[in-house]
């Protein structure tokens, strides 16, 4: 590893310990995160050359600290200059100094989590101001992640930051009553924040990188900070044992390869011997939960030594599991492939019709890609052929676009 990506994985890690030490002893959300950017710029110039101090952290705040001071310091002379003394707002918390808030060995990665992910919050900027706060990524980056401009992202994360301050949001743990449901939005955006970057929604590139690295950076953080929660223990298993996939997921061209016809000689063994422990681990100390559930599927994929090798009856049981403890559409669709698997095409296309009249897959590619798979099954390849097209149609990857076509043209009909 090189001496620049040693000090720029060191400065993420510390980013959001230094923003929630300066949210939790000032306030001021934006503020603090402008002034911890300093902060972090300072130090990409000066640690390579001086060293890192004995105390990154403490460093990082302190310096941090200052500036916010400084800010604080100038916009109260410019208001004097405005206004009259008696008029003008108190310095208040401009006059504390570095050092004065929690134990420099206090991590806030938890609480600075529980505050981007507040309910008060759109899911779009839940996303965005993870990133940008905890995550540590750029505007830039992040618009670059979602396909969006950079202007409008930075509207989002702006919008965002508003929000928390208009509505009062603290900087603090949430009360007990509230803390599951306000951990289970956590571990749901960072899931968002994976998935996206593992199948992306849009765009020419199958895979962002970028996305899927930074979930598993924070839910290793969260696991850190809980690792007695097996849900927090699932959802890291899940994203480690899918992500060990990504190598054998496209070829050469960056065009899809399907689970079944990968080589599975690339999977990336040691993220799957940890996601294995993990889950390992936790159902078996745990109390049993959904990503718990989808972690274990993963594994028993991760574990077959072929395609044919899978155990689709562990698989059809584990999801018939999931449908009871968390039913959803998307769990019913993966549940129809693990049918038919196990108990053939009619029984999957069956199950599958009972989500045609369901909204919340209105329009959704993956139906109709089931639904051809299931068809090229049964032998019905006129019907396959015409679902893999209107699943091409519906996406807005070009992989799986391509992907989908292709497997449509397999089945047309040989040319005189």
């Amino acid at each position: 590893m090189s001496t620049d990506i040693h000090f720029e994985d060191l400065l993420r890690e510390l980013a959001p310990k230094v923003l929630g030490a300066l949210i939790r002893r000032h306030g001021h959300f934006d503020a603090a995160e402008d002034a911890v950017q300093e902060a972090l710029l300072a130090a990409a110039l000066q640690w390579p050359e001086q060293g890192v101090p004995d105390a990154p952290k403490a460093w990082l705040i302190t310096v941090a600290g200052r500036r916010l001071t400084d800010q604080w310091r100038s916009d109260q002379a410019r208001r004097v200059r405005e206004v009259t003394v008696a008029t003008m707002e108190p310095g208040g918390e401009a006059a504390l100094g570095p050092g004065e808030d929690a134990p420099p060995d206090q991590d806030d990665t938890l609480t600075l989590l529980f505050m981007c992910c507040h309910p008060a919050l759109s899911p779009p900027s839940q996303l965005a101001l993870t990133l940008r706060a905890v995550g540590g990524l750029t505007t830039a980056q992040i618009a670059r992640a979602f396909l969006v401009p950079e202007a409008t992202m930075a509207q989002r994360i702006s919008r965002a930051k508003q929000r928390i301050k208009t509505t009062g949001i603290p900087f603090g743990p949430p009360p007990e009553p509230e803390r599951a449901e306000r951990l289970r939005v956590v571990l749901h955006v960072l899931y968002l924040i994976f998935n996206e970057g593992y199948t992306s929604t849009s765009g020419d590139q199958l895979h962002r990188a970028e996305l899927t690295g930074e979930a598993i950076r924070l839910t290793r953080a969260v696991h850190r900070l809980l690792p007695g929660d097996g849900e927090v223990a699932g959802l890291l298993a899940l994203m480690l044992l899918t992500d060990a996939r990504r190598p054998a997921r496209t070829d050469a061209a960056g065009g899809l390869i399907p689970l079944a016809e990968q080589d599975r000689g690339r999977w990336n063994r040691e993220q799957i011997g940890e996601g294995v422990r993990l889950i390992t681990a936790a159902l078996s100390g745990a109390p049993l939960g959904p990503y718990q559930l989808q972690a274990a599927i993963a594994a028993v994929h991760a574990e077959a030594p072929t395609a044919a090798g899978t155990d689709w009856a562990q698989i059809l049981a584990l999801y018939e599991l999931l449908e009871r403890m968390a039913p959803s559409p998307v769990v019913t669709l993966n549940h129809v492939v693990a049918l038919a698997m196990v108990k053939g095409a009619a029984e999957g296309l069956a199950l599958l019709a009972t989500l045609d009249g369901d909204e919340r897959l209105q329009g959704h590619h993956r139906v109709d890609a089931v639904r051809a798979h299931l068809l090229e099954m049964a032998g019905q390849v006129e019907d396959a052929r015409a679902c893999y097209r209107a699943a091409a149609r519906r996406t807005t990857s070009l992989p799986e676009q391509r992907y989908l076509d292709g497997r449509a043209d397999r089945l047309a009909p040989a040319g005189p």
